[in-house]
């Protein structure tokens, strides 16, 4: 009589990625990254948002001076020179990632703030890039899209997490955040950026958690938070839930004087 030992449950690959295993692979976006981030001690995180389609300012003069020499269509051309003017939040972001991590680096370690974004390009690289360069170490948490998000290089394989499920990316994205600073962006930033007003207005995030609003211009044409208040569909107080910033400067600024380790999620 031949003896096979049947698999468990946990073994099965084909059960875990059924739509019965739904449960079990949410819970393991929620266990395995706290394990991973208790192990290697990263407790506090500033958050960047922004779009993955803005390019370093290098990138994109280079673009536009080789399209400009091919004489290229001139629609083309106008791209190019909004790429190389919207290049600006790219060279911000990377400073603005770079100085708080070496600030970040006199704090106690359990008070030390590591730089996160969602590990794709744009703002997501400028962010794990400045950090890299300032000898920190960063979080990315990417997510698996149609079109397939690649985590940037500059991002570190020990804290580059890859997640299914939006609601599970954004949870760690909130959940050990002391700061959340968002760049100009599409379609994704804009649902962060209202998540996170959204969670703060309503109290369900406890803990002190400034949200710093990058590019008052390019918001404001987005926008009008104003109009907002002014309609009564949002308290005046609510615009005291954010701060505009212009400059790495005055953000890095708000970073350090908003920044509480207060308990709370």
């Amino acid at each position: 009589m031949n003896h096979h030992r049947p698999k468990r449950a946990f073994e099965r690959a084909e059960f875990l990625s059924s739509a019965e295993g739904r449960g079990i692979r949410i819970l393991s976006e929620y266990l395995e990254p706290e394990q991973r981030l208790n192990a290697l001690r990263i407790w506090h995180t500033a958050v960047f948002f922004g779009s993955a389609r803005l390019r370093d300012r290098e990138t994109a003069a280079n673009q536009l001076a080789d399209l400009e020499k091919r004489n290229a269509a001139e629609e083309q051309i106008a791209a190019a020179r909004v790429d190389l003017e919207m290049s600006r939040y790219y060279e911000d972001a990377r400073a603005l990632a770079a100085m708080i991590t070496k600030w970040s680096r006199t704090l106690p370690e359990e008070e030390r703030l590591y730089v996160c974004s969602g590990g794709g390009g744009g703002i997501m690289e400028a962010a794990n890039r400045g950090a890299s360069e300032a000898g920190g170490r960063t979080v990315a948490l990417n997510i698996q899209l149609p079109f397939e998000q690649v985590a940037n290089p500059y991002t570190q394989e020990d804290l580059t997490f890859d997640f299914h499920y939006f609601f599970m990316r954004k949870f760690w994205f909130v959940y050990r955040a002391k700061v959340i600073i968002v760049f100009p962006g599409g379609f994704g930033t804009l649902d962060e950026l209202l998540e996170s007003l959204t969670l703060t207005q309503t109290g369900r995030v406890e803990k002190r958690m400034p949200i710093v609003i990058y590019g008052k211009e390019f918001w404001n044409s987005v926008i009008n938070f104003s109009i907002l208040a002014e309609k009564r569909v949002i308290s005046p107080s609510d615009l005291e839930l954010f701060h505009f910033s212009d400059t790495p400067e005055d953000a890095f600024a708000r970073v350090c004087d908003k920044l509480s380790f207060d308990s709370g999620t």
